[in-house]
């Protein structure tokens, strides 16, 4: 999106009458200074919302200034897009989302159990009072830089304060309060306490599971301390109600010797943080597959967590960690991102993210090994969340392990997978073999010697293959 194209828009609006002003997220974060005023800049998050021109016009106005398309049928909001083919002189292309001011009454449960109307006469101070905090209630006029603020978000920024709009309609809307949680995060903003009284009282549980994935992405991916989030949805009863597989680890003992911070929970959100701060390089499915992986990891702990001779012990929560991770994804119903198996890695980064440690203390882990564990996870995945886990702790600690594991990976050439079998079952029916269950157990025993580095090459494959297949006969 660009500044441009709302100017234009908006001057398309005053010379038919009306005033198009921009709203919400873009005017929040241009406060805070995270938005570019010039013009041909792109943007997100950025609306306007047109005052004094009717349905019926907007639409014909719009057409004129790029392609439009109207999304929703008793609300329309329009999109429009400019770039090739719409004026925008070959450019890749910008949109941006327009519609009137609205009036919203809840009529049932859900985000869908509202009754919209359009109203392109009601005042500014009206069409503010639907949304959720007075950060994102504020007005700015592209043509003339000036602020409309009925409800003083402008003042709750400057003091980092996140805070309801209205009270009575605020609850409207469940899928808030897990706003609430992210924005704190993301801003560094402290929730007032009215609104985190009002959210403590909000029923979360006709919320879809996309929609709190949604948020929590956001709270994973663009808060620099996601931890904040997590703290504050504990506070306001979130992760009891939506994340109940969090919940044990508050309490959840450790020993002080390797864990001085406190208990699981604690140590959880540190882990969160080191894991969002080590791993901005990384595309969006391997950090969301990252972060879910620093949630995740411990999970098995207050199952599993005893005192054996003196000591704080969680033997074996790595594998016991499985099962409430599954739960957690099945409530997020989250498996795949963009074709990666988020859901397959996390599990896999459950289940063994202690061998990073583990290996490099026995000191005499063969080739082997590292190649059987990239079949079941991304080695390199791995070496991020357990640096980020080893460095989630107070005190001094060695986290050099992680540098060895993952450069005995790179070395084998399975820091992301496997080896590629070198013998198929092409091979195998030119050997004269038939097809059938024989030659899957072939494969398998030839694949195990490749593993171990006893077969490199595709003839040494062939003829343990046939040495096999002689044993059988």
């Amino acid at each position: 999106m660009s500044l441009d194209l709302a100017m234009e828009i908006a001057e398309g609006v005053r010379d038919a009458g009306g005033r198009a002003l921009i709203v919400g997220g873009w005017v929040r974060d241009q406060l805070r200074g995270q938005a570019d005023l010039t013009r041909s800049a792109p943007h997100k998050d950025l609306d306007l919302e047109v005052f004094g021109i009717a349905q019926d016009r907007l639409a014909d106005l719009l057409r004129g200034l790029g392609r439009v398309e109207a999304v929703g049928q008793s609300f329309p909001v329009y999109k429009v897009t400019r770039g090739k083919g719409e004026g925008g002189g070959g450019k890749e292309a910008t949109a941006l989302d327009v519609a009137l001011p609205r009036r919203e009454s809840k009529r049932g449960r859900g985000h869908k159990g509202f009754e919209v109307a359009g109203d392109p006469f009601m005042s500014i101070a009206e069409a503010a009072r639907r949304r959720d905090f007075t950060v994102n209630a504020i007005f700015w006029d592209p043509l003339t830089r000036a602020y409309d603020d009925p409800f003083d978000g402008r003042a709750d920024i400057e003091r980092r304060i996140l805070r309801a709009v209205d009270l009575e309609t605020f609850g409207d809307d469940s899928l808030r309060v897990l706003r609430a949680v992210q924005f704190s995060a993301r801003f560094e903003f402290a929730l007032h306490d009215d609104t985190a009284a009002l959210c403590r009282t909000i029923p979360l549980d006709d919320l879809p599971a996309e929609r709190i994935w949604g948020e929590l992405e956001k709270l994973l991916l663009q808060a620099e301390r996601p931890s904040i989030g997590f703290a504050l949805a504990l506070d306001l009863g979130a992760i009891d109600r939506l994340f109940p597989e969090l919940a044990p680890l508050v309490g959840c003992v450790q020993e002080p010797e390797w864990h001085p911070e406190g208990d699981v929970w604690t140590h959880t959100l540190m882990v969160v943080d080191q894991a969002r701060a080590l791993n901005g390089d990384v595309d969006r499915p391997r950090l969301i597959t990252l972060m879910l992986g620093a949630v995740c990891h411990d999970l098995g702990k207050p199952s599993t967590t005893a005192v054996i001779d003196g000591r704080i012990r969680s033997l074996d929560h790595e594998q016991a960690g499985v099962e409430p991770t599954l739960s957690l994804l099945d409530r997020l119903n989250l498996h795949t991102v963009d074709g990666f198996d988020v859901r397959g890695q996390v599990v896999g980064l459950v289940a063994h993210h202690l061998k990073p440690g583990m290996f490099h203390k026995a000191g005499n882990v063969g080739d082997g090994a590292f190649r059987r564990l990239a079949q079941k996870v991304d080695l390199e995945l791995l070496a991020r969340l357990a640096r980020a886990d080893c460095l989630g702790r107070t005190g001094g600690f060695d986290c050099s392990a992680m540098d060895w594991f993952i450069e005995r990976a790179r070395a084998l050439g399975v820091e992301h997978r496997p080896p590629a079998p070198l013998l198929l079952g092409r091979h195998l029916l030119a050997l004269g073999m038939s097809p059938g269950p024989a030659i899957g157990e072939v494969l398998k025993q030839v694949y195990e010697k490749q593993l171990d580095g006893e077969i490199r090459s595709v003839d040494e494959a062939i003829e343990e293959a046939k040495r096999i297949s002689r044993k059988r006969a």
